[in-house]
């Protein structure tokens, strides 16, 4: 190998190394940020943040005894009929419970008039909650700042 292809293919690397840097860096920066107050020993939490970590969602996380899970559910204006296990700030808008990604990515990119969106209760197979392949029917609601609902999203059973 002559001593300009040695440079040649080294330069190459290393440029093609600083450009995967650099796009990783300008991702991270513009993946959208959520916290998450959870339950400190919840593993279904854990599994819907994880599949949103896997989708690009910068994540923190925040415990709280179930008393306190209450009072964050409460100071963000969410009704007792919307809750889930779980509840997250992201860019102005609340999400309770097991919101799927692109439903995520839909609000902040619509920003519809309203407080966020919310799975109510634990359905199974929504994100977290077991195979998407045996999931049952299930809504995601946008909460208006009224206190009321209307359906954002909805996913039918598996087949």
């Amino acid at each position: 190998m002559s001593e300009t292809s040695y440079y040649s293919r080294r330069s190459f690397l290393l440029g093609a190394a600083a450009v995967m840097v650099a796009t990783k860096s300008a991702q991270a920066q513009t993946a959208p940020q959520m916290h998450v107050f959870k339950d400190p020993n919840c593993g279904c939490c854990m599994a819907w943040i994880e599949i949103l970590e896997q989708d690009g969602f910068r994540i923190t996380t925040e415990a709280r005894t179930s008393g306190g899970l209450v009072q964050e559910k409460i100071k963000r204006g969410i009704p007792r009929n919307m809750a889930s296990c779980h509840t997250a700030d992201i860019e102005g808008y609340v999400v309770e419970g097991h919101v799927p990604a692109q439903d995520i990515r839909k609000l902040l990119a619509e920003r519809p008039e309203g407080i966020g969106l919310a799975v109510p209760g634990m359905p199974f197979g929504s994100p977290g909650m077991g195979p998407e392949h045996q999931r049952e029917a299930y809504e995601v609601h946008l909460i208006l700042r009224d206190g009321s609902t209307r359906v954002f999203t909805r996913y039918d059973a598996a087949a």
